[in-house]
């Protein structure tokens, strides 16, 4: 209930994005929209596609009617496509760590309008087949409490009671929101690298049951 809000997901770009926040405090709702000349692009499926891409060149990269002469050619070339497979799976299913500082100086937090408050931070990601909104709400650590300040590291969420230092000031994480929504195509795309690296390693493993038979041919 404290946060609602609709997002617009094109390939690897968040191009549309309206966020309604309740604030415990007072019950104020804050709206805040992306401006209309920006999109924010997604890493991770940029990275995914990225080696989806290098994993079609891998396999395209030959003449039509080349001839493989070994088993082990066969396997070498399996071994370096289900490299690019699952790099591709994992960037969508392991979201990267960040820092809170990562975030309060990411570029996202120049994409809306009205600006963000100071004492409001966002974040988006994709975890599995789900577009993940992150948003956090600060407040200013005193000079008298910062005697027991001890800074958080690198993570994928940040519990309330994060500590952290951005512009000279410390801010302490006071409430954490979460909100998520499954992407259809994520999923199929999820269950088509399950299949691919499937179907490569069941390739590896009828070329090893030939090379028992022939191991006296060059392998």
């Amino acid at each position: 209930d404290q946060v609602k809000g609709v997002l617009t997901l094109q390939g690897d770009a968040l191009c549309q994005a309206d966020v309604n926040l309740k604030m415990p405090r007072n019950n104020q709702v804050l709206h805040f929209a992306f401006r209309e000349d920006k999109q924010w692009k997604l890493q991770q499926i940029q990275d995914a596609r990225n080696h989806v891409n290098q994993a079609i060149y891998l396999l395209m990269n030959r003449d039509v009617n080349y001839q493989f002469k070994t088993g082990s050619e066969v396997l070498k070339l399996m071994d370096a496509v289900m490299l690019q497979l699952s790099r591709a799976r994992n960037r969508l299913t392991t979201p990267a760590t960040l820092t809170l500082p990562e975030i309060a100086s990411s570029g996202l937090t120049k994409m809306f309008t009205p600006a963000l408050p100071p004492d409001i931070l966002v974040n988006f990601y994709i975890n599995l087949n789900k577009l993940c909104l992150t948003v956090y709400q600060l407040h200013v650590l005193q000079p008298s409490t910062t005697k027991n300040f001890r800074p958080a590291g690198g993570s994928i969420l940040h519990n309330p009671g994060a500590m952290f230092e951005f512009g000279n000031q410390r801010y302490e994480v006071s409430h954490v929101h979460k909100v998520e929504c499954v992407v259809p195509w994520l999923n199929d795309a999820l269950v088509f690298f399950t299949v691919s690296l499937q179907l490569c390693q069941q390739l590896k493993d009828k070329i090893s049951v030939f090379s028992s038979y022939w191991n006296y041919r060059p392998y």
